[in-house]
């Protein structure tokens, strides 16, 4: 296995202020891999998408990039999320359109890195939200490699199993309004389910754009929040016509 750093994103739902703080703060790094749900209730899909199109090495499709691109339905999406779905469909050019549906579907095992899985809900199951214990019993016992990074729930942190022990993990920080990091050490014979948290909205009641560094040479993962231009992020969604929600909720964190 090569040595390297890993930026993991995952969760940018469109929103360019967050994702550009996230980049300006992630410091070296030799790859980023991309967990999915690019796009859907922020109001710079295209902005976003050429971004992660140039950036990221490893990309994996998420729920709303299938919707926002035309490959399901929105009618399982609650009215506010369905709206900016269709919003995003119209805005969305058509290049960029033909790239997001072309995203693979998870699981991902890079090449680079056999012992890890990349996944944006369960590694078992696309859409599965790992939120408990119980949720990441099956995906830590039955998916072959020791580290897997999932997104999907927007709540950053995880999950460790070495038998007979069980650990769930969320990082520890100070303030709620500047940028700082948690480092979690990954043990030898722990199998770690990983989340780095959402670059664009945050649903742990913490504002800032959330994601993570794999750290193969010190064998850690370094999570991340950085503060972003909150205002122009709303303002962006406000003047698109989006609903107001989408907007407010940035500022709550949830």
């Amino acid at each position: 296995m090569d040595r390297m750093r890993a930026l993991i994103l995952s969760d940018i739902h469109g929103n360019l202020e967050a994702l550009n703080a996230a980049l300006d703060a992630a410091g070296e790094y030799d790859t980023v891999w991309n967990l999915g749900d690019v796009v859907g209730y922020g109001a710079s899909p295209n902005e976003v998408i050429d971004i992660v199109r140039e950036r990221a090495q490893i990309n994996v499709r998420g729920n709303h990039d299938r919707v926002c691109c035309g490959l399901a339905s929105a009618l399982g999406f609650n009215p506010v999320a369905r709206a900016a779905a269709m919003w995003t469909r119209d805005e969305m050019t058509a290049a960029n359109r033909e790239w997001l549906a072309a995203v693979p579907a998870g699981p991902i095992t890079p090449a680079e890195m056999p012992s890890v899985t990349l996944a944006h809900g369960s590694p078992l199951n696309e859409d599965q939200y790992i939120l408990t214990m119980r949720d990441a019993w099956a995906p830590l016992h039955q998916i072959g490699t020791t580290i897997t990074f999932i997104g999907h729930t927007h709540l950053q942190g995880g999950f460790a199993q070495r038998d007979p022990d069980w650990h769930e993990l969320r990082p520890q920080y100070k303030t709620r309004n500047e940028a700082e990091s948690w480092t979690l050490s990954l043990p030898e014979s722990t199998r770690h389910l990983i989340n780095p948290g959402s670059i664009g909205q945050p649903r742990d009641c913490d504002w800032r754009a959330a994601f993570a560094i794999y750290d193969t040479i010190a064998n850690e993962v370094i999570f991340r929040r950085v503060p972003y231009d909150l205002t122009a992020a709303q303002g962006r969604i406000l003047m698109a016509g989006l609903p107001e929600k989408l907007a407010a909720r940035l500022r709550e964190g949830r």
